[in-house]
């Protein structure tokens, strides 16, 4: 495997930094970062800021401008090779005479698939891959899974006790984690193209369930799991901007009032088919793949969280970890089945432990 040196490190660990300015606003497209060297020094930078808009190629070459004749561009996925709603990337980087390209994965979406690469090659430009690979797959996680799987990145997020317990024996969970952690588990959703509750949240807390970052301009959808179709018309999430779907049991007829109350205000009531837990979550996923999400971000009680690990679903589990001990007692962080043998537990594998405000954030992944 070809070494890179410390410089190249540098400029592509740019190029992620540029893709990540795009985390909330290019769904469903994948966050990406261009960065132009030419002679040691950086003449051109630029990330793709919305779908439907300039990739991070395009934005870079403008700033370059000339200088970009001859230079370096380091590349955080592969350029597309495709027109789209925007003409080729590979295109504009052989046009302006780029010499090098060094991308740190090729891009699984099947309309590219190695072929900006290949066009690449075929102009005489150097092209070298895998420099900070593994970042870049974690950064467009949720991309990368509707590509290659075929299924949206499915991420539940849990706040609880050193204990493990969500909330008190009476209900009380408001709040068990710190002001910061709150607003850090608001990033996630930001980053998210749905965010998913059920109904025994939706009647008991009565959430907005919204994404409250000032930077963002679309809100993730909003999906309610409500196999029986108890949602209230005035529930508060229904006030917020953005779309809600409420999905439930095609064994239940759906009331006329929700049904009406939806249509009006350009909401979706969606009846998918019923499992033993209520919801069949394989065919929520999949209608949620159609619609081009990359991101799920679960947000829900014990039974719910505990039913999409039972699914296998999970493919990222955030856990934010409050230095206060609740008891017994208690509620438990997800509801499961008694396993016999050790062996029989989900087993997670560690991706970052960091502080947040007084608590600590653990995000883990799927072993």
């Amino acid at each position: 495997m070809k070494q890179f040196s410390d410089n190249e490190q540098s400029y592509m660990a740019l190029a992620l930094e540029l893709a990540d300015r795009g985390r909330f606003s290019t769904r469903p497209n994948p966050q990406v970062g261009c960065v132009l060297v030419k002679a040691g020094e950086i003449v051109g930078q630029g990330w793709h800021q919305r779908a439907g808009e300039p990739h991070a190629e395009v934005f870079a070459l403008r700033q370059a401008a000339e200088q970009a004749n001859g230079a370096s561009a380091y590349i955080n996925l592969e350029p597309c090779a495709h027109h789209g709603r925007t003409p080729p990337c590979a295109d504009a980087l052989i046009t302006a005479g780029i010499k090098r390209v060094v991308v740190a994965m090729e891009d699984p979406y099947h309309q590219v698939a190695g072929e900006g690469l290949k066009r690449l090659r075929a102009a005489g430009i150097e092209v070298e891959t895998g420099l900070l690979e593994a970042e870049a797959r974690w950064q467009n996680r949720g991309f990368i899974s509707r590509c290659e799987r075929q299924r949206p990145w499915v991420r539940v997020k849990l706040a609880s006790s050193l204990d493990g317990r969500t909330a008190l024996a009476n209900g009380q969970s408001q709040w068990i984690t710190s002001a910061e952690a709150r607003a850090d588990g608001h990033q996630l959703r930001a980053r998210s193209g749905a965010v998913i509750t059920g109904i025994g949240t939706v009647l008991a807390d009565k959430p907005r369930l919204t994404a409250r970052v000032a930077e963002l301009e679309q809100q993730p959808l909003r999906v309610i799991l409500d196999s029986n179709w108890q949602t209230p018309v005035t529930a508060p999430m229904f006030n917020e901007a953005g779309r809600v779907l409420i999905v439930g049991a095609q064994k239940q007829a759906i009331p006329e009032q929700l049904q009406q109350h939806c249509k009006a205000n350009g909401h979706q009531c969606l009846a998918v088919s019923a499992s033993a837990s209520g919801i069949d979550l394989g065919s929520l996923v999949e209608h949620l793949s159609a619609l081009e999400i990359n991101e799920i971000h679960v947000e829900a009680g014990a039974k719910l969280a505990g039913a999409f690990m039972q699914a296998g679903l999970v493919d990222e589990l955030v856990v934010y970890l409050a230095p206060k001990v609740l008891g017994e007692k208690s509620r438990g962080l997800v509801v499961l089945p008694e396993f016999l043998q050790l062996d029989e537990a989900p087993q997670w594998q560690w991706q970052d432990i960091r502080p947040i405000g007084t608590d600590i954030r653990l995000t883990l992944t799927e072993s």
